[in-house]
């Protein structure tokens, strides 16, 4: 098996192909990466802007250039000596483009008489498969043919005769649109992706489909084109475990991560894969460089505010899955009790029973007997149910509504937990490095809320909360809003994102605000509130006087933030695990949540300044400031990475490095077996408390140089030593 040194993650789309994203490998060799990381490359819904609904698993994406592209794609990087590692979704399918998912479709003409009908995890016995989709029909337009629930559509927006005459024209003209209830959570009858009813679930636990489903993932393994694999949502599936077993006999040498969302302190399952795509690494990361003296009193508990709505989603999104489970013999009031105290994804029993039994002292005393019994249907359905409802009530849910610090609000974090001190997370690495060496370990995906760098400045805010709910006071004397959690994340996401484009904000705002589901919704928006919101991003950037004390506050942060995210960085890159840097946050990045995240990056600048680096350093010419630039953030990437790609013997061990002195507690630093970290922690109070003064670094025997400047570590003193940077990469030898 090849394990990557360090993967950088591209979101390959139809304008930005296969052979496009091949034009990259000669800057990601000079970056330090080992493996391109790619977005999914299977058939995917047409202009699909991410490619998570797949609607053919049984060929290389068209848009992307096809089988033809990825061998040219593969080609590139071998000759720069790269690999590939593929991101695969086996939990579900895109459903309504006719002629892009000829199986979904043929199982609507056709019912269970389908050769498709046991791809889908479809309730059969429940009655007419309803799909529900835009439409506003008369009763007299629904008909039962074949056990399916039709919508014949008599008024189809292109006029007979017009048109282009597309096999998908035709075959809309030929057939029908299914109907849209506004109950449809309720009606529906087969299994979703969380509640998105565009997605329908895959029975990857049958080995028809499973092999159906992965031949051409398979063929990419065996024939050497990719070498690694990661699996989208496992928690999804029926059975993860035989899944995952099934995948690693037909890819033993590939290598295989899951996207393994893991609570605080819950251990990994014991499956046969590599690791987790790093969600629980970004938190001891984050955490790290939050002040753990911050606190801000909220209304209510973190665990309330989680609770009431996971609770809330289960009964409105998910009722078509608790008529599943009643039809099954469940109770739906106390499965969705229980499902709501769950404080974690999912069981996969027999494995992780204790989480069932935690879950059911604290819903109240309940029969769970059938829910521990892996071959019962019901605990099978039900262990799908909890992984989607801590989905959407916590993280698409909760963690728009509880904004106490939102640099906390990330996937798989705790937002009530805050800082993690060096000690603790030194015994995470430990552990780490002892059971998981080849996780993934990353700061930002497409999935996370907000960039890594915007984190970073947030976490600024912890150390100066005074300060913070003074400014927050002022602002809203000018540009009030009503729901105070909400304003809350208004104004933090403003000067963690500064400057940032009015636009970006805007669309950001309505899609945070109704995921909310407090003041407005996606179901009812309103648009008074939505209005109000406009109204005041309007007076941030018009209101001269209000514009002024936005941008002197961020920038009064702002190099704190960089800071934090140059030390965040270093430690993400060289801790144990593999490293993953997400495409364009090589430099200062300050994204938000998705679609925001997938925007395009500007390649052949990130290619010029890394050559100017290199230039300067091997001309001996003073090295970039920290600045806005975002070089001295791209020093230390391409350092990192190449460091772990040309010296991986110097990355064997974990030692935690000590200081001593009066700032001791303001440096985190350790020892990789040659290669040593150091990064500042809590540079306000750094700054504050008169600097670094007698603080040294207790370093190991040896001859030391970093890597960032090139020069000597010939004092111990950490004023001297981090001069030029918060941040030192020292290598002994």
């Amino acid at each position: 098996m090849s394990i990557p040194t360090g993967t950088y993650r591209v979101q390959v789309r139809p304008d930005f192909d296969l052979d496009t994203t091949a034009g990259l490998a000669g800057y990601l060799h000079s970056l330090g990466a080992s493996h391109l990381y790619s977005a999914p490359i299977l058939a995917a819904t047409p202009g699909s802007p991410h490619g998570y609904d797949v609607v053919d698993p049984r060929v290389v994406n068209p848009e992307l250039g096809g089988a033809p592209a990825l061998d040219r794609l593969v080609g590139a990087l071998r000759h720069e000596g790269l690999g590939l590692v593929v991101d695969i979704v086996p939990n579900h399918m895109g459903l309504f483009q006719p002629a892009a998912n000829p199986m979904w479709w043929d199982v609507l003409e056709h019912g269970r008489g389908s050769a498709f009908a046991d791809w889908f995890d479809i309730d059969w016995d429940a009655g007419p498969l309803v799909v529900p989709v835009l439409g506003s029909p008369s009763t007299d337009d629904l008909k039962i043919e074949n056990g399916l629930l039709r919508y014949y559509e008599h008024r189809f927006p292109i006029a007979p005769g017009t048109g282009d005459g597309s096999p998908q024209e035709v075959h809309e003209r030929q057939h029908y649109r299914l109907v849209y209830w506004r109950e449809g959570n309720e009606r529906l009858n087969y299994r979703r992706f969380f509640a998105v009813t565009e997605l329908a679930g895959v029975r990857q636990e049958d080995p028809v489909v499973f092999d159906a489903t992965h031949a051409e993932i398979l063929r990419w393994v065996r024939e050497g084109l990719a070498d690694g694999i990661r699996v989208d949502h496992p928690d999804g599936l029926r059975d993860p475990g035989g899944y995952l077993a099934r995948l690693r006999s037909q890819a033993p040498d590939a290598w295989l991560l899951v996207e393994k969302i893991l609570e605080r302190g819950e251990p990994m399952p014991p499956w046969p894969v590599d690791g987790t795509t790093g969600y629980e690494a970004l938190a001891e990361v984050c955490g790290l460089f939050i002040d753990p003296d911050f606190s801000n009193i909220a209304d209510k508990s973190w665990a309330d505010e989680a609770y009431e709505q996971k609770l809330d989603v289960t009964k409105r999104l998910f009722g078509a899955e608790l008529n599943r489970l009643a039809r099954l013999g469940g109770d739906k009031a106390a499965l969705s009790e229980l499902a709501a105290n769950f404080g974690v994804y999912r069981t996969y029993l027999p494995y992780g029973v204790e989480n069932l039994e935690e879950a059911s002292a604290r819903a109240g005393a309940q029969d769970i007997a059938r829910l521990k019994d892996p071959d019962d249907e019901l605990a099978q359905r039900f262990q799908q149910l909890t992984g989607a409802v801590m989905a959407k009530g916590v993280e698409d849910t909760a963690m728009y509504r509880w904004n106490r610090l939102v640099a906390l609000n990330e996937v798989g974090g705790d937002p009530s937990r805050v800082g993690v001190e060096p000690g603790e997370f030194h015994a995470a690495q430990i552990r780490r490095l002892r059971e998981w060496p080849n996780t993934m370990t990353t700061l930002s995906t497409h999935d996370t809320k907000r960039g890594e760098d915007v984190r970073a400045r947030l976490a600024v805010l912890s150390e100066l909360p005074a300060d913070w709910a003074a400014a927050v006071r002022d602002w809203r004397r000018t540009a009030p809003l009503a729901d105070d959690s909400f304003e809350a994340l208004f104004w933090q996401t403003i000067v963690g994102a500064w400057p940032i484009e009015e636009e970006r904000l805007r669309r950001y705002f309505e899609k945070a605000a109704r995921e909310a589901n407090r003041s407005t919704s996606w179901d009812e928006p309103d648009e008074a509130f939505e209005a109000a919101v406009n109204a005041n991003l309007e007076r941030v950037f018009h209101n001269a006087d209000l514009r002024r004390s936005v941008r002197e506050f961020a920038a009064r942060i702002t190099p704190f933030g960089w800071s934090n995210a140059l030390g965040q960085k270093l430690v993400q890159l060289t801790m144990p695990g593999v490293p993953d840097v997400y495409q364009g946050t090589e430099l200062w990045e300050n994204s938000l949540v998705d679609p925001d995240n997938r925007r395009p990056v500007d390649f052949a600048e990130r290619l010029d300044l890394l050559a100017a680096l290199d230039s300067a350093a091997a001309a001996g010419r003073p090295l970039p400031p920290v600045d806005v630039s975002g070089a001295a953030k791209l020093l230390v990437v391409s350092r990192a990475l190449r460091l772990r790609r040309d010296r991986p013997e110097l990355f064997g061990g974990y030692e935690p490095v000590v200081a001593a002195g009066p700032a001791a507690n303001h440096v985190v630093a350790f020892d990789r077996g040659g290669a040593l970290t150091v990064a500042t922690r809590l540079p306000v109070g750094l700054a504050a408390a008169g600097g670094w003064r007698e603080t040294e670094l207790q370093l190991p025997p040896g001859d030391w140089t970093d890597a960032l400047t090139g020069r000597g570590a010939a004092s111990p003193a950490l004023g001297d030593m981090l001069a030029s940077y918060p941040v030192a990469l020292l290598v002994k030898g």
